[in-house]
C-alpha cells in the first residue's frame, strides 16, 4: 500500500471515529438530560467524558498529523483556498470542542450533585450552553467532510 492510501486511510478512520463519537456523545447525553433521572445523568457525563479522551482527542490528534502529511504526500498548497478553508473550520471545531469538554466536566460535576438531591436547574443552564457550543461544533465537522470529498475551491 502507498504512503498516500495509508494516509488517506487513517484520516478518514480518524474522521469515522469523530462524527462516530460526536454523535454518539450527543445523543446519549440528551436522551440522559432529558430522562431527569440524576443517576442515569451522572453515569453517562463520566461516560462522555471518557469517551472524549479515548476516542475524540486521539482522532483529533491523528486528524491533524494525517492531514498534514497527505498535503505534504499531494503537494497541496498551504496557501489555497481550499486548505484554508479546512484549516478555518478545523480551527473553528477546536474552539467549540475545547469548552465544551469543560462543560463536561462541570455537567458530571452537577449531575453527581443532583444524586445527593441538589436541585437540576445548574444542570439544564450547563446543557443549554454544551448544546450551542454543539450544535455548529458538529454541523462544521460535516461541512469539512463535504470539503475534504467534494473539494469545491482550489488546492493549488
Amino acid at each position: 500500500m502507498s504512503a498516500y492510501l495509508l494516509l488517506k486511510f487513517f484520516h478518514v478512520l480518524g474522521a469515522t471515529v469523530l462524527i462516530g463519537t460526536g454523535a454518539g456523545i450527543a445523543f446519549f447525553m440528551l436522551l440522559a438530560s432529558r430522562s431527569g433521572d440524576p443517576r442515569l445523568l451522572a453515569g453517562t457525563a463520566r461516560l462522555v467524558v471518557i469517551a472524549d479522551w479515548v476516542f475524540t482527542a486521539p482522532a483529533v490528534l491523528l486528524q491533524f498529523a494525517t492531514g498534514i502529511a497527505l498535503m505534504e504526500v499531494t503537494g497541496y498548497s498551504y496557501a489555497s483556498p481550499w486548505f484554508l478553508a479546512a484549516l478555518a473550520l478545523f480551527l473553528f471545531i477546536g474552539a467549540c470542542w475545547l469548552p465544551v469538554v469543560v462543560i463536561q466536566y462541570r455537567l458530571r460535576r452537577v449531575a453527581d450533585a443532583m444524586v445527593v438531591g441538589a436541585p437540576a436547574v445548574e444542570f439544564q443552564q450547563w446543557m443549554r450552553r454544551w448544546i450551542s457550543l454543539g450544535i455548529p461544533a458538529f454541523s462544521a465537522i460535516l461541512l469539512l467532510l463535504w470539503l475534504m470529498v467534494a473539494k469545491p475551491l482550489p488546492v493549488i
